[in-house]
């Protein structure tokens, strides 16, 4: 398939894990794919991953909305349209509320929820005028709670809901808005758990596919919402999930 020929995609977060897949997976498919993250040399890692020569690396603190403002003036100038945006950018803060600091918590939500508003308020003018859409990288913590992840579960939640609303204020404009809601997968910021076999056994209890997904198959589904395949879908966090959401919480009883 190339059902992304010469559109411009631009993935933020594309320096690694599920960004960095997201970034060759549209690759994959024809497409010009802006890689964007703070780190030069990440960047070009993945570039050279890529298959192709169509792209672009742009270096950005998602966090700042000067950076973001200046990029998506740059993007539009170059290329003259904007096809796809997927947030991808984020990190995970963990700790109480009684113990993670407040700059811990400006770091979730500027990097994680402020970096999604500046980016979608930016390259919004380019999406309309190519009927374009966005798909953000949110998470099942953004559904429900995770114990000592208040300030990811608070950022995450409100990447969903931003996400459904601006799929409404916008859907007249012919711009689709979507997100993917993953659960454990194994990029490097859960290098950690993937080194902690007790805790990968639970992970496999609860989750009934019994593991953890690759960032592949995370990108997947992001190329899926993202493609003309999903043109009336709008609005949707999808559980990309292993069916963990499926459940209403209580053990297995039984099997």
């Amino acid at each position: 398939m190339n059902r992304f020929t010469d559109k411009v995609i631009v993935v933020t977060g594309a320096g690694s894990g599920m960004g960095a897949a997201t970034a060759r997976r549209f690759a994959k498919e024809g497409a010009i794919v802006v890689l964007v993250g703070r780190t030069k040399e990440k960047l070009e890692k993945v570039a050279h991953s890529l298959g192709s020569t169509q792209y672009y690396i742009h270096i950005a603190d998602v966090s700042k909305a000067q950076d973001v403002e200046r990029m998506s003036a740059v993007i539009n100038d170059k290329f003259g349209r904007v096809d796809v945006l997927v947030n991808g950018a984020g990190i995970a803060v963990q700790g109480k509320v009684t113990e993670a600091s407040l700059e811990d918590w400006h770091k979730a939500i500027e990097i994680d929820l402020s970096g999604v508003f500046y980016c979608t308020r930016f390259f919004m003018p380019a999406l309309i005028k190519s009927k374009g859409n966005i798909v953000n990288i949110s998470s099942v913590s953004g559904m429900g709670g995770d114990w000592g992840m208040s300030f990811y579960n608070a950022a995450k939640g409100g990447v969903s809901n931003f996400t459904r609303s601006i799929a409404m204020d916008h859907g007249k404009d012919g711009v689709r808005v979507n997100a993917v809601c993953p659960s454990l997968t194994f990029t490097e910021m859960a290098a950690d758990i993937k080194k902690n076999q007790p805790l990968l056994d639970k992970f496999a209890e609860r989750i009934p596919m019994g593991r953890g997904a690759e960032p592949e198959e995370i990108a997947d589904v992001i190329a899926f919402l993202a493609s003309h395949d999903a043109r009336f879908v709008t609005g949707v966090n999808l559980p990309v999930d292993g069916g963990l959401m499926a459940s209403n919480g209580q053990p297995q009883q039984a099997g």
